[in-house]
């Protein structure tokens, strides 16, 4: 059973990260400038966070585990998300121009799972679905399980081969675990994140991946704890809610909830940040305040058992 204490820790800590970011996105940080185009000059700085952040917004509308105040500013969230995307058509238009593209996709899934559709886009999903081209894009392994996801969520008629993506990742070889450097460790997480749907399919990762991440999460999570890499040792406690009873006790929890400042941010890495200008704060630790937020839902559903709720 689920540690009571890590639910209490990992509730404040969800709901102050997702109320940072919704007070940032209600400051106009992190918006998509009228004039921007499909090409996008550069879409890790505005594009990604904003896709991100509707992601952790939709899964806590899908999970249900939310009080009524954060279902709220989760929906909130995703509308912002949604008009900023001009209701899906940046989507479909930066899918149609740049076909072998896998952000329109994996970020449409994220909206389709909330209720929000677009039908030109499903139906050139679908359509490009059938090319040779786009499943011989070379991509590393935990990009390609994003796709599939992203198409099992979205209910796309083309399903792919999951058997034959998990064996193409890292974990599926349980490697040496000494050999996990900072690169791989993301690929690990999000090969989870992928395969289980964000927690929802904790059956859908093979047992030997389960028993392997069961062995040696806690001795993960310790190393980057020991180095203040807050922002992936919050994707390490995603993991550990994702493949059944958590093994990393209240440790990471409780330096996440330290490291938190008042206003909800956590930093990426590092000690407590000291920015001058608001917005370049948000522009360097949005990610681990997304990250916060699904850690926390996901912890919380596993262990309560979510229901969707309309917000």
């Amino acid at each position: 059973m689920t540690d009571t204490t890590v639910l209490a820790t990992a509730q404040q800590l969800g709901s102050r990260s997702l109320a940072w970011l919704h007070d940032r996105y209600q400051r106009g940080y992190g918006r998509l400038e009228e004039s921007t185009i499909v090409d996008l000059a550069d879409p890790d700085d505005v594009y990604k966070p904003l896709c991100e952040a509707a992601m952790a917004s939709s899964l806590v509308l899908r999970d249900g585990v939310a009080g009524p105040h954060d279902a709220r500013l989760a929906r909130e969230l995703l509308d912002t998300a949604w008009s900023q995307l001009n209701d899906g058509t940046l989507l479909y238009e930066r899918q149609l121009r740049h076909v072998t593209l896998i952000d329109p996709l994996e970020t449409y899934g994220h909206f389709a799972r909330a209720g929000y559709r677009h039908a030109a886009m499903e139906e050139l999903l679908d359509s490009l679905g059938r090319l040779r081209a786009v499943h011989a894009v070379e991509i590393q392994g935990s990009r390609r399980l994003a796709l599939a996801n992203a198409r099992r969520i979205a209910g796309l008629e083309h399903q792919p081969d999951w058997d034959s993506l998990i064996r193409s990742t890292w974990l599926s070889a349980l490697p040496e675990p000494w050999t996990i450097a900072w690169v791989i460790a993301y690929q690990v997480t999000h090969t989870v994140f992928h395969v289980t749907d964000w927690g929802a399919r904790p059956e859908c990762l093979p047992e030997p991946m389960r028993d392997y991440l069961r062995d040696w999460l806690p001795v993960w999570l310790d190393i980057w704890l020991e180095i203040e890499q807050w922002d992936l040792a919050a994707e390490l406690l995603v993991v550990d809610s994702c493949i059944g009873e958590p093994v990393t006790g209240r440790v990471g929890w409780e330096a996440l909830a330290a490291i938190q400042q008042p206003d909800g941010l956590i930093p990426c890495e590092g000690p407590a940040p000291d920015h001058d200008d608001p917005e370049e704060a948000f522009r360097r630790h949005c990610h681990t305040a997304v990250v916060g937020v699904v850690a926390a839902n996901v912890a919380l559903s596993r262990a309560l058992g979510g229901t969707p709720v309309v917000a």
